[in-house]
């Protein structure tokens, strides 16, 4: 398999991927051309900031099975368009915590103090004490937008140093919130508050521009501003009419909406500027730690198919894998059995989970379902990533279920699938904690094996049915490996499965059809 990496990466990730026995490419900088020639044959894609992972370059990727940024940003990746293409998207996002929360008290401390135009004051010959009048940080109130893994740790160096931390984000429990000390509130409230405000965000069409004149006007007269996160979540051209003005005392920018910086650009003419050039995670810890983290999740996903990191999956532990792993066989072919059992186009799927694996990470699960269940429809692949969008471009409505009670089984998975005004059922279950088993089908008990050439012909229980069945697949040099008869009742209608390990010819399926007390014949793949 090859890996391709396009931005530059620590030695330590590269030997990694060699030493699991991919060919790597490593080319950072690469023309268009060349980079959209190397991506055609990639197997995995691993990137930086650097490299502008757009829909035509996905689109240019035959064999593309993975992008891994190396890092937390996904601004220069469509995920999305990745998506659409069943390309998992993973990403490091606790690698450079803290360089990059060390990055930013940095700048917080450099800004208060003017350390940068002192130094340079000082180069130039000069001895100006009494410009250069500072602010302490003790006490100040610092507000931080987006309390993740980097303004998380921020809070602590914060706080460690005597200010007083408030937070805006919607995603933090207040509980979390209460143990760090920090104390919540809605971000105007926050712009009015704050003496401090540095922005821990991924750049969204929410979160851009989110500081603008508007919000700067409501600030304290004086406030200082950090942006470590990304370009553009404060817009530019605001801050530096705020900035002549003195209405916002100073800014630090380790990131800007256009990178690099063009040097016409106003904020570079500032005095009250500061800026670095995406430094953030720039130190050598940093920088081993995303590119071994994300050659090892690379690794992980695959010889072992686990996810880590994916930002368009869900992710399974490793740990929890091998319990995981039977239920996601099993699912995948009761899915891949409704889609070729049923008739009509398929507008909902219910999946109840009872027993144990309702305490389970189901996610993937009803992701299995759907993957099995799309893929004898599709055209092209379905799999983990792309199946749920596949399903909601096709209209088709999913909901799951959770019920303790499993009745007469440990665990039970029932798929229900509306289809053509009519509905359809499968349940299956594990035998031994591993063995994929069918217990029902509509409304019929049964145990079938799941795997090879299945043949279910809907019959009136009436004698000779299988004698006239096992003659026509004997006559036809068809082997029976597996048979069962399940009844709805005595005397009523009857389901008879097979399994073969050869398919089952059309002649064949057309003769059983035409005999007597056959209502239907259906066959499945489940190779």
């Amino acid at each position: 398999m090859k890996i391709l990496i396009s931005d530059s990466l620590s030695k330590q990730g590269v030997e990694l991927l060699e030493k699991a026995g991919f060919t790597v490419v490593v080319k950072s900088k690469m023309p268009k051309e060349e980079l959209f020639k190397e991506i055609k044959d990639a197997d995995g894609l691993i990137v930086r900031s650097g490299t502008k992972v757009t829909e035509e370059l996905i689109a240019a990727a035959e064999k593309l099975k993975i992008v891994g940024r190396a890092g937390s940003g996904l601004d220069n990746v469509d995920t999305p368009a990745a998506t659409r293409r069943g390309i998992v998207v993973m990403n490091t996002p606790g690698g450079n915590t803290v360089t990059t929360a060390e990055h930013t008290m940095s700048m917080i401390c450099a800004m208060s103090r003017r350390i940068p135009q002192a130094t340079a004051s000082v180069k130039a010959g000069k001895w100006e004490k009494d410009k250069f009048m500072g602010v302490e940080l003790y006490n100040k109130v610092l507000g931080i937008v987006g309390v993740g893994q980097i303004g998380s740790h921020l809070t602590k160096m914060a706080q460690g140093i005597g200010m007083r931390v408030i937070a805006y984000d919607p995603y933090l429990a207040p509980d979390r919130a209460e143990k760090m000390g920090v104390t919540m509130m809605e971000l105007p409230e926050l712009f009015k508050t704050a003496d401090i405000i540095s922005v821990h965000t991924p750049l969204t069409p929410e979160t851009k521009g989110i500081i603008n004149a508007q919000a700067i006007a409501t600030m304290k007269p004086g406030v200082l501003i950090v942006n470590c996160a990304r370009g553009g979540i404060i817009n530019e051209a605001d801050l530096v009419e705020a900035l002549k003005s003195k209405r916002v005392a100073a800014a630090a920018f380790d990131v800007f909406e256009e990178e690099p910086v063009k040097a016409d650009n106003p904020l570079l003419a500032l005095d009250n500027f500061i800026c670095t050039p995406h430094i953030g995670a720039q130190t050598t810890e940093a920088q081993e730690n995303v590119a071994v983290g994300i050659a090892e999740q690379v690794v992980d996903y695959f010889t072992k198919g686990v996810a880590r990191g994916a930002v368009n999956i869900p992710s399974i532990a490793p740990e929890l894998l091998p319990r995981l792993q039977p239920y996601l066989t099993l699912v995948e072919k009761m899915g891949s059995l409704q889609s070729q059992l049923c008739q009509g186009g398929i507008e909902r799927v219910t999946v109840e989970y009872s027993g144990e694996v309702s305490t389970l990470s189901i996610a993937p699960l009803t992701i299995g379902v759907l993957k099995g269940l799309l893929t004898p429809i599709m055209e092209n692949p379905v799999n983990y990533v792309n199946a749920p969008i596949v399903a909601k471009e096709r209209g088709i409505e999913v909901k799951e279920v959770k019920i303790s009670d499993a009745g007469d089984f440990t665990s039970l998975i029932r798929v229900k699938v509306e289809a053509g005004k009519v509905s359809h059922q499968v349940a299956g279950t594990l035998y031994h904690k591993k063995d994929a088993r069918v217990v029902e089908i509509d409304s019929f008990k049964v145990e079938v094996v799941p795997e090879g050439h299945m043949l279910f012909i809907h019959n009136v229980d009436r004698p000779g049915v299988i004698g006239m069945v096992g003659h026509v697949l004997g006559e036809n040099n068809i082997n029976i490996v597996r048979m069962q008869c399940a009844l709805e009742k005595r005397g009523g209608n009857a389901l008879l499965i097979i399994g073969s390990d050869t398919a089952f010819p059309a002649a064949v399926l057309d003769k059983i059809k035409s005999s007597s007390n056959i209502l239907s014949v259906k066959v499945a793949n489940l190779s």
